[in-house]
């Protein structure tokens, strides 16, 4: 059986991160724009207000080129005409929102220089439709802009006969969702001990779409495993929900309230493979895979105890809750301008957003949750159950579990690969 799909919206994938602009002191000298701005780049994190992008001036020359195997930015810019100081301030402009040890041959280079030689803006587009737009002049600025991607939502199922990636590859669902649902249902269910051959897997699940190329990781919304004996449940709905949830033979055995809603976890808590240190190391926290500056909300109530940098957390922050506990959210790119150590802070309200400060190989959220001192796992210890237990009712949970299957049986049912459906 293969997974069919059904186009349900078009929207931006991840909010770009606020501007880091700022006017130079005298408005006038490109040689002084990067050190008076972007190298005044925030680096405690925190979030700066958008600028509103300044007016071009006429008759720009536009340039642009794809960047070859072996190629750096500055081969480019120099290939350009730009001279030594002016490609030193675009590298610094597009470094402040992008990491340029990660460009890879294909990104896409865009230049807008004036009739004067001086370079006006700089416009870098990475591969997963996300671009870096640096502006200079009177008015310079640089930020992130996000793609405008089509969201799919897919449905598949499948009989497991040897394994559950041989069962997935099948029926044309992604085989990454064997080691999702083992990160999802981790502490749980060992779902490799229980398939043993026969079981029925059913799952929903959204992708983003630029043109015919999907972009980023497809999430899972809903997955249903059928051992025979038992059946599982897994509710782990898109960014409009706060929560996601699993069930057992209907009854509800974890919620879990997420700090980047909708996103995908991509490490479990415990002992790993290190994947900058290598060898085998404790993981203290589990990690989300989102996209830089994703935003970053707290999970519960509670006091800000910390912000700032730690070694290998990079920059994070630390919620002091009652009952001794503390939620740690670390490698953000930024902190929110309206939180301070002290603050009390709400459930659902955003901290900061995601980066790769610290230890870290790609942008993501590290969560952690510390009881008395010591790391818990996240997805299965219970306890914030007494300071939660009022915010999300049976009512409301059972209403997504009743729409997530609703979703599974109109999309398997749908005949049609691109129909619509609204329905959540």
């Amino acid at each position: 059986m293969v997974g069919l799909s059904v186009t349900i919206a078009v929207r931006e994938a991840n909010k770009p991160r606020p501007g880091l602009a700022a006017p130079s002191s005298d408005g006038s000298s490109q040689d002084h724009l990067v050190s008076e701005v972007f190298d005044d780049e925030p680096h405690d994190g925190s979030i700066q207000s958008d600028r509103k992008e300044a007016t071009p001036p006429d008759n720009l020359i536009a340039w642009s080129r794809a960047i070859g195997p072996g190629e750096n930015l500055d081969i480019l810019l120099a290939e350009a005409g730009l001279d030594a100081p002016a490609r030193s301030d675009v590298s610094r402009a597009i470094s402040a929102e992008y990491d340029l040890r990660r460009l890879k041959p294909g990104y896409h280079l865009s230049l807008e220089i004036g009739t004067d030689g001086l370079i006006w803006s700089a416009t870098l587009e990475l591969e997963d439709g996300q671009s870096i737009r640096a502006v200079f002049g009177d008015t310079p600025s640089v930020r992130t802009i996000p793609p405008e991607l089509e969201t799919m939502v897919r449905a598949g199922e499948a009989e497991i006969a040897t394994s559950i990636y041989a069962a997935l590859d099948a029926a044309s669902i992604p085989t990454r969702f064997a080691t999702d649902l083992e990160l999802i249902l981790d502490g749980t269910l060992d779902l490799r001990r229980a398939v043993t051959g026969g079981e029925h897997l059913r799952i929903v699940w959204r992708e983003n779409r630029l043109g015919d190329r999907i972009i980023g990781d497809p999430i899972i919304d809903y997955a249903e495993i059928d051992l025979g004996e038992e059946r599982f449940e897994v509710v782990w709905p898109d960014d409009e929900a706060s929560y996601s949830l699993i069930y057992k033979d209907d009854l509800l055995v974890r919620t879990f309230y997420q700090p980047i809603p909708g996103a995908r976890l991509s490490s479990s808590f415990g002992l790993r493979d290190h994947p900058v240190h290598g060898g085998i190391r404790m993981h203290s926290g589990i990690d989300f895979a989102a996209p830089f500056g994703a935003e970053v909300r707290a999970t519960h109530p509670g006091t800000i105890a910390f912000i700032g940098r730690r070694s290998g957390y990079g920059l994070m922050v630390e919620i002091e809750h009652p009952r001794n506990l503390r939620t740690i959210y670390a490698h953000l790119s930024a902190t929110s301008e309206a939180i301070e150590p002290g603050q009390t802070i709400a459930a659902g309200e955003e901290i900061g957003q995601v980066g790769s400060t610290g230890t870290s190989t790609a942008p993501h959220l590290h969560y952690e949750i510390v009881v008395a001192g010591t790391p818990v796992p996240p997805l299965t210890d219970d306890s914030f159950e007494a300071n939660t237990a009022a915010r999300a009712d049976a009512r409301s949970m059972q209403v997504l579990l009743d729409e997530a299957r609703g979703k599974l049986t109109r999309v398997l049912a749908s005949e049609l690969p691109m129909g619509s459906d609204q329905g959540g």
